[in-house]
C-alpha cells in the first residue's frame, strides 16, 4: 500500500485524467455496499460476502461506450479490491482492480471506479480479487449490450438471464487462506453454488433436506439468453439443461460461430451466452445441471449443482436421472475439442475488440514471444506457492501504475524470462516487458497435473491453438489464423500446451 499523501496525489491525479477522458458518451451509476451477511447455501451458517445484502450481487448492466461508475463502499474487516473480469482497460488500467496496479479500499473506505466499456459487447462478471475473498461471494454479472444502432447476430431473445456456476466450501475464506498459507492444498469443495443457492434434492441420499435451491422460471415456446459464468477458485464444471439444446452465441466479448451443444465444460474464470428455446413438454420442470469435470465422479458426486428450470404451466416436479456428464470425467480430448469448435464469427456486426486497427491477427508481425510454464505448487519459506516459468509473483509494495506515475524506483523489474528459469524457484516482482503497440505470442505450458485457468485482466487475447506435448516452432503450422475466438480467460488442460497470440 502507499503512503496516504503518495494515493492523495494519486486520486487527483486519476480525477483529472477521467475530466478530460469521459466526455461525450452517456454515464451509468451504480453504488455497491461490500458487506458480511451469514447465509447456508449447502445448509451450514456461514459468513458470506454479499453486495448491497444480496449473494450473488446486483448485475451491472450497461451499453457499448457507456462510461460506467461504481462507488464501492468496503464495510469487510479487511481490505478490498472489485475486480472486472473481462472488461477491457482502456487508458484506464488503474480501475482494473487487482493489486499489483490499485493501491486496496480499507474497511470503513470507499472508492469510486470509473471507466469505458469502449467498442465491447457481451457477458462478464465481477468479483473481489484480494485476499482469497472470492471463495466467499461478492461476485456478480456484468452485461454490455449492443447499442441500438448495431444488430445483434441473432433474434432478439425473449428474455436474459444471468446464471453463476462454481463451487464452493463451507469454510470461511479465512480459514481457506490460512489452509494454503499453511502449505496445503484445499481438498474437495463441499459443493457446487447455482446463483448462490444449494442443490435441488435430485437425490434424498446426497442432498439432505431444508437447502434453498435455484428455479429459473420460463414461458414455453421462448427463447432465453443464458449468460453463464464460472465463478468458482478452482473446479471445472460441465453445463448442460435437462432435454434442452445449448446453442452457443457468445463468450467473454466476441459473438462465436452458432453451434448446437448438450453440454459445455467451462472452466474457472469463463463466461458464455447460450440461446436456449423452450421447446420441450411443457407440463414438468428440468433439472439444470453444473458438475465437476477432471475429478473422480464416484466421490464427487455430493459436490454437483442442481437447480431448475420450470415452465410457467409446469405441474410436475423434475424426474428421473440427471442428464449425462461426457462420458468419461478425465477426457481432456473432448474437452479440448470443444474448445477447439468454438469460433469467432468474424461477419458479425461490431462492436467487437479490434486491436491496432486489424482484424487479421494471422497476418501481424510478431515482436515478443514467451513461453510459460507452470509446475505444481511448491512450498517457499513455509507457504504453498504457485510458479510461472520458476517465479512466484510478490505483490509491490506501491502499486506498479502508482509507481510508473511517481517514478518510483525498484517497486518492480521489467526481467520477467521469455523461456522458464532453471534451478529453484524464486519469488520477485517480476513484470513481462513488452514492446508497445507490438503483438506478442504467449505459450501456455502447463506442467501440472490439473487443470489451470489464466486470464488477462484489462485486455483480451486471441486463442490459436491448442495441443497435447511440448509446443515447439514447428507447432506454428497448426496455428488457427483466421476465427480463433478473441476472449480473456483460456484453460490449458495437464501437460498440454495452449497457444495464443495476446496484443499488449
Amino acid at each position: 500500500m502507499a503512503s496516504s499523501g503518495l494515493l492523495g496525489l494519486s486520486l487527483i491525479h486519476i480525477a483529472l485524467l477521467l475530466s478530460f477522458c469521459f466526455a461525450e458518451d452517456p454515464f451509468v451509476h451504480f453504488d455497491f455496499e461490500v458487506s458480511y451477511i451469514t447465509a447456508s447455501p449447502l445448509g451450514v451458517p456461514q459468513q458470506v460476502i454479499a453486495i448491497n445484502g444480496k449473494f450473488p450481487g446486483p448485475v451491472v448492466n450497461a451499453t457499448t461506450n457507456n462510461n460506467v461508475e461504481v462507488n464501492v463502499r468496503n464495510k469487510l474487516d479487511e481490505n478490498l479490491l472489485i475486480t472486472w473480469s473481462g472488461i477491457q482497460q482502456r487508458r484506464s488500467s488503474w480501475q482494473d482492480g487487482v493489486l499489483g496496479t490499485n493501491c486496496p479500499i480499507p474497511p470503513k473506505w470507499n472508492w469510486t471506479y470509473q471507466f469505458q466499456v469502449k467498442d465491447q459487447i457481451g457477458s462478464f462478471f465481477y468479483f473481489p480479487s484480494l485476499n482469497f475473498q472470492r471463495a466467499a461471494g461478492g461476485y456478480g454479472g456484468f452485461i454490455i449490450n449492443n447499442r441500438a444502432i448495431i444488430p445483434i447476430p441473432f433474434d432478439t431473445p425473449d428474455g436474459d438471464i444471468t446464471i453463476m456456476i462454481g463451487d464452493w466450501y463451507t469454510k470461511n475464506h479465512t480459514d481457506l487462506r490460512k489452509t494454503l498459507n499453511g502449505g496445503k492444498e484445499l481438498g474437495m469443495p463441499n459443493g457446487v453454488l447455482i446463483n448462490g443457492k444449494g442443490p435441488y434434492r435430485y437425490n434424498t441420499t446426497l442432498v439432505p433436506e431444508g437447502i434453498d435451491y435455484e428455479t429459473i422460471d420460463v414461458q414455453p415456446g421462448k427463447t432465453y439468453r443464458l449468460r453463464v459464468h464460472n465463478v468458482g477458485v478452482s473446479t471445472s464444471l460441465n453445463f448442460r439443461i435437462q432435454n434442452h439444446n445449448l446453442l452457443l452465441a457468445e463468450t467473454e466479448g466476441s459473438y462465436t460461430v452458432q453451434q448446437n451443444y448438450t453440454s459445455l465444460d467451462i472452466h474457472v474464470g469463463q463466461s458464455y451466452s447460450f440461446l436456449v428455446t423452450m421447446d420441450q413438454n411443457a407440463s414438468t420442470d428440468y433439472y439444470i445441471v453444473a458438475s465437476a469435470r477432471f475429478v473422480n465422479e464416484s466421490l464427487w458426486k455430493r459436490v454437483t449443482g442442481v437447480a431448475i428450470l420450470r415452465y410457467s404451466n409446469s405441474k410436475g416436479k423434475a424426474s428421473g436421472p440427471l442428464p449425462d456428464p461426457p462420458n468419461d470425467e478425465f477426457d481432456k480430448t473432448f474437452s479440448m475439442n470443444q474448445a477447439r469448435s468454438i469460433r469467432w464469427n468474424v461477419s458479425a456486426s461490431g462492436a467487437r475488440p479490434n486491436p491496432q486497427g486489424s482484424f487479421r491477427y494471422g497476418s501481424i508481425n510478431v515482436t515478443d514471444v514467451y513461453v510459460l510454464k507452470n509446475k505444481p505448487p511448491v512450498t517457499i519459506n513455509g507457504k504453498m506457492r504457485t510458479t510461472l516459468s520458476g517465479i512466484s509473483f510478490v505483490n509491490p509494495t506501491t502499486p506498479i501504475r502508482l509507481a510508473d506515475q511517481f517514478k518510483v524506483k525498484g517497486a518492480y523489474k521489467l526481467d520477467f524470462p521469455k523461456t522458464p528459469l532453471t534451478g529453484s524457484p524464486r519469488m520477485e516482482t517480476s513484470v513481462i516487458n513488452g514492446t508497445y503497440r507490438g503483438f506478442m505470442e504467449v505459450i501456455l505450458q502447463n506442467n501440472d497435473t490439473k487443470m489451470q485457468s489464466y486470464h488477462m485482466n484489462g485486455y483480451a487475447f486471441f486463442v490459436v491453438g491448442m495441443d497435447y506435448g511440448e509446443w515447439t516452432e514447428n507447432s506454428r503450422g497448426t496455428y488457427n489464423k483466421w476465427d480463433g475466438i478473441a476472449r480473456s480467460t483460456t484453460q490449458v488442460c495437464p501437460h498440454c500446451p495452449d497457444r495464443n497470440v495476446l496484443l499488449v
